[in-house]
């Protein structure tokens, strides 16, 4: 990942209906910690890492890291969703003349199925279509997530390909800030 260029970071924290998306602070490691060791978060991202290694690895302080927000709800952590700025080292299935930016995020599974992911998302992409408009961000995900292809789908993504990656088909989309619905 390499920065978000000219932008300037940390942008004010970005508030919607019921979250606050900002900065990473100390408070949320252990948060952090359990979002990277979760098995259900994982289930289609390689899985969870050991929480051991985690406590070792973890910093207690966050570093700055443009283009993550923690999402933050009555004051707690309960996910992340970042923007990262691919360039032509990123391993992976990345398409740089479709978008050089790529969505990601992750949500403690007891916060799933209430909406928080997408309200979170659009917020994030509004952000992103201001700070740097008329770029285009892109997102891969396996077709057998169900949950993040129908998030996809909402926040107004569209399909470009589907591939074979890590013994499972992928599915690869962009998103377009003229096509944004906000």
């Amino acid at each position: 990942m390499t920065q978000l260029g000219p932008v300037a970071w940390p942008p004010a924290p970005i508030r919607t209906e019921r979250l606050v998306l900002r900065e990473p602070e100390a408070r949320d490691r252990e948060a952090f910690t359990e979002l990277l060791a979760s098995p259900e978060v994982h289930t289609y991202l390689g899985g969870p890492r050991p929480r051991a290694e985690l406590e070792r690895e973890v910093p207690e302080i966050s570093k700055r890291r443009p283009g993550l927000f923690v999402i933050d709800l009555d004051g707690s952590m309960i996910g992340m969703v970042k923007l990262d700025r691919h360039d032509a080292e990123t391993p992976g299935h990345i398409r740089p003349d479709i978008g050089k930016a790529e969505l990601g995020y992750l949500f403690l599974p007891e916060t799933w199925g209430r909406g928080y992911g997408a309200e979170a998302c659009a917020a994030a992409l509004d952000w992103f279509a201001d700070a740097l408009p008329g770029e285009s961000v892109v997102l891969r995900t396996q077709t057998a997530n169900e949950r993040s292809m129908r998030l996809a789908a909402k926040l107004g993504f569209t399909e470009v390909e589907r591939f074979k990656a890590y013994g499972a088909e992928q599915w690869f989309g962009v998103w377009s800030p003229v096509t944004r619905s906000g």
